[in-house]
């Protein structure tokens, strides 16, 4: 019961004490029994969950999250009948990430498991534990034991976790006191050694007397709460919302451009210069601002009804991206010509009527008339932004794709209401606006391949992979190419009498784009891999998830001095031993990045199915850090059970020791958690939790690596 309130201590302490520790306890368990009669009880689990958490149930699939289990360590006094029941607000389904059923238990009830027994001797007490682990929608936690103890020799017993703070004499915060003999604390001595007989380097290990163990690294501890730079803030995500402002602009643009905008734009501003010059031009800012009010309200709408959760699933589940793929495919003969994707008349016609009464409101509903009557060109577009945006996992990028979109549509009205001799140096409505519509009918087709390579990768079909899809682009550009030379036309194409400059222009970009995504088919001599291509980072699979280059293997001679040496995610070449990665680390002098992770971590596998697998990010773990993958999950039992000397928790397996690695240097017990660190074990930046987007996780290794290259105190 001690090491419980010990830990509950060390917890409110980093909480409440450290503003930069994060040690998560959202799950409060309690312990009863029910007596059924002399020889029968229930026990009974019981965990309070706060809002926002889940746990597993004890049925969820093995490959999946970590189910909840019971463990009896003493029970010869009783005896199990059959299996503990379970209850609480369940939720179940198939989890496109680890492509298995899982059943997961909600804040909104507590969780009770019951598990009937039998009494055979009254004067033993049981005892065990329960395993679960908790996740919220951006993290997990490790699997966490909860001790339980019972007897039945008189009146029944409960007990309940506690998370009150207490006293410790101790002046840093989050770690706990534990009292030692001083002969004890002398003992304490490297577990470093050499096995001569096999050839194999035993790294330098915690230090550890008897059944004691403690994992701190002081540089690690110390460095940690000042960083040695400033790498790894939240500035990928100011600038992600800015470039989805900037996304949406240019699809503003681009939809003016099309047969259903472009016309209106000298039909509107001839209306506002009926009156006066300054009356024209008020009007005209006026029906500019009703067009970003009408538009920002409905990327309000979408992130207000969908929400935040929701958003942020998107980027992964492959129902979406598989629908994502039909509804790209639908725009895209849309823009070809074969139908036309409208909203119902009746909605023009009424919104045309309340325009015709004037004044600010009838200007507004003018505005409301255009974005439905345009919305057989405009409609694929937003859908475009709008997903793009939803799948990058920001709650506000509808908003801000609306924002610009809407923005770039109205700008034009506003500025040629006040300046209308600008009207004649505008080109004259033609068949060249088809040519536009078209050319973003390819576009989508080859943007919906990029949905449909989600959905492949995530629920491991194994069908899109890189040489099919970099096919399939080729093919879509060099039939933009044909068609921008004249040669295979649409149904409302005109007759070509002649190629003008501007077209030729962009069909020469059109044939430069086929060479360009062939020269993805070239092979890297350094990686024994196809050559990526940069630009198309993000929406091509990666480069090694292919069809005919087989994984490269691993380096034996690494292999047999240190044995976690191993193949980690997109078969990126990792250690799953700390002790030994940093040993390895200080032979070629390069920085290490620690991966806390876990096999039932669901932003784990986010991070590395979505950002590890761009090639610029593959190539740094590869060439430039250490890579140290440390599995707090892993439930490969420990020879002999180990108690935290800092935490005076129990270590029964090997994800127990690493996440009290976690704790003890790092005051976080979420994962995923990334952090990059010199050789001689001093954090470089920031620690980095679970952020979505390739391009904030690049620049965080880019600025880590600089700082580290030229801080010549970290270089050997």
């Amino acid at each position: 019961m001690m090491h419980r309130i010990g830990l509950a201590c060390l917890l409110m302490l980093t909480i409440v004490t450290s503003s930069y520790s994060q040690i998560f306890k959202p799950v409060k368990w309690s312990f009863s029994q029910e007596k059924i009669s002399d020889k029968e009880y229930y026990l009974v689990f019981t965990a309070k969950i706060d809002k926002g958490w889940t746990i597993y149930s004890q049925f969820t699939a093995d490959d999946g999250p970590i189910p909840t289990t019971i463990t009896f360590e003493e029970s010869t006094g009783i005896e199990l009948v059959g299996k503990a029941s379970e209850s609480g607000k369940k939720k179940e389904g198939m989890d496109a990430l680890f492509g298995v059923n899982v059943i997961k238990f909600l804040a909104d009830k507590p969780f009770v498991m019951k598990q009937k027994v039998k009494v055979k001797d009254a004067s033993k007490k049981v005892s065990g534990y329960v395993t679960y682990m908790a996740c919220d929608d951006e993290k997990c936690l490790p699997p966490t034991d909860e001790e339980f103890s019972f007897s039945f020799g008189g009146a029944s017993t409960a007990t309940e976790t506690s998370n009150k703070k207490e006293e410790t004499t101790d002046n840093v915060p989050g770690i706990a006191v534990v009292t030692m003999p001083s002969d004890t604390a002398t003992m304490l001595t490297d577990a470093a050694a050499t096995d001569t007989l096999s050839g194999t380097v035993a790294a330098l290990g915690p230090k550890i007397s008897g059944n004691k163990i403690d994992q701190k690294i002081p540089t690690l501890y110390e460095t940690q709460k000042d960083p040695l730079s400033d790498c790894g803030g939240q500035k990928e995500t100011r600038e992600g919302l800015f470039w989805l402002f900037v996304f949406g602009f240019l699809g503003g643009l681009l939809a003016l451009l099309t047969p259903c905008v472009f016309p209106m734009l000298p039909l509107t501003v001839s209306f506002f210069l009926k009156d006066t010059k300054r009356k024209g031009w008020v009007n005209g800012a006026i029906y500019g601002a009703s067009i970003i009010v009408i538009y920002v309200l409905i990327g309000l709408l979408i992130t207000i009804l969908v929400g935040p959760e929701a958003l942020n699933r998107l980027s992964t589940n492959w129902i979406a991206n598989s629908l994502f793929f039909l509804i790209f495919v639908a725009f895209a003969f849309s823009f070809f010509g074969y139908y036309e994707i409208t909203l119902p008349s009746s909605w023009s016609t009424k919104s045309d009527r309340m325009a015709d009464k004037g004044g600010l409101l009838g200007i507004f509903f003018m505005a409301f008339t255009l974005a439905l009557v345009s919305f057989s060109c405009t409609g694929p577009i937003i859908g475009t932004a709008i997903v793009q945006a939803s799948t990058k996992g920001e709650f506000f990028g509808p908003f801000l794709v609306m924002l610009g979109f809407s923005t770039a549509l109205a700008l034009p009205f506003g500025l040629f209401a006040a300046f209308p001799a600008w009207l004649n140096t505008l080109p004259k409505s033609g068949s060249w606006m088809n040519s536009v519509k078209v050319v973003l009918g390819f576009l989508e087709l080859a943007l919906a391949l990029k949905f449909l390579s989600v959905a492949d990768m995530t629920n491991r079909w194994g069908f899109l992979k890189y040489e099919l899809f970099m096919g399939l682009w080729v093919i879509i550009f060099i039939g933009m190419a044909l068609y921008l030379f004249g040669l295979i036309k649409f149904p409302h194409d005109s007759p070509i009498k002649k190629l003008g400059t501007v077209r030729l222009a962009f069909a020469g970009l059109a044939t430069a784009g086929v060479f360009y995504l062939l020269s993805g088919f070239f092979v890297n001599e350094s990686t024994g891999n196809y050559k990526a291509l940069s630009l198309m980072s993000g929406l091509a699979p990666p480069a090694h998830y292919n069809f005919f280059i087989p994984p490269q293997p691993l380096d034996a001679s690494i292999k047999q001095k240190y044995p976690s040496y191993s193949k980690c995610a997109n078969n990126i070449n990792c250690f799953k031993d700390y002790f030994e990665g940093i040993q390895y680390a200080n032979e070629v002098n390069r920085p290490i990045l620690i991966d806390f992770t876990g096999h039932g971590c669901v932003n784990c596998r986010k991070t590395e199915e979505h950002i590890w697998i761009d090639d610029r990010v593959r190539n740094i773990l590869m060439d430039s850090v250490v890579l140290i993958s440390l599995y707090v999950d892993d439930d490969k039992k420990i020879e002999d059970v180990l108690i935290s000397l800092n935490t005076n928790e129990k270590l029964r397996n090997i994800g127990k020791k690493w996440a009290d690695f976690q704790i003890v240097n790092f005051e976080k017990n979420a994962q995923p958690l990334y952090v990059l660190a010199s050789n001689d074990q001093k954090v470089v930046s920031q620690p980095r939790a679970y952020v979505p987007g390739v391009d904030g996780y690049l620049d965080y290794l880019r600025c880590s690596l600089s700082q580290f290259k030229n801080n010549p105190e970290l270089i050997q």
